[in-house]
């Protein structure tokens, strides 16, 4: 009487074009997300791991801490920096985040 009956619509004949059509911004989302955060992440990454390999006795570094010495030896894991004269540290390889130009550090 006061409710009407509810019918059920039936698919109309583009089931693989609508699939698609409903699947398409979630691929869309994943494409830009690719591009915006993981492409330049694993960019970074590849650059640090370059600079770490390439690290030799002598190159004046930065650490994690902020502490700036020259690398008086290089091992596998550990770096020996030499902070003042005379006073080297051990620091793992991979707390050194930048690699500074030769002469930057006047004082050692």
């Amino acid at each position: 009487m006061f409710i009407s009956n509810a019918y059920a619509q039936s698919l109309g004949g583009g089931g693989a074009e609508s699939s698609l059509m409903t699947f398409l911004p979630l691929l869309l989302m994943f494409a830009v997300l690719y591009f915006i955060m993981i492409r330049p992440q694993m960019k970074r990454q590849k650059e640090v791991r370059n600079m770490l390999a390439a690290m030799t006795k002598g190159d004046e570094v930065i650490t994690n801490g902020g502490v700036v010495g020259k690398v008086s030896k290089v091992g596998e894991a550990y770096v020996g920096v030499e902070i003042a004269d005379g006073v080297e540290i051990t620091v793992q390889k991979t707390a050194v985040t930048t690699i500074l130009p030769k002469g930057t550090i006047k004082s050692l």
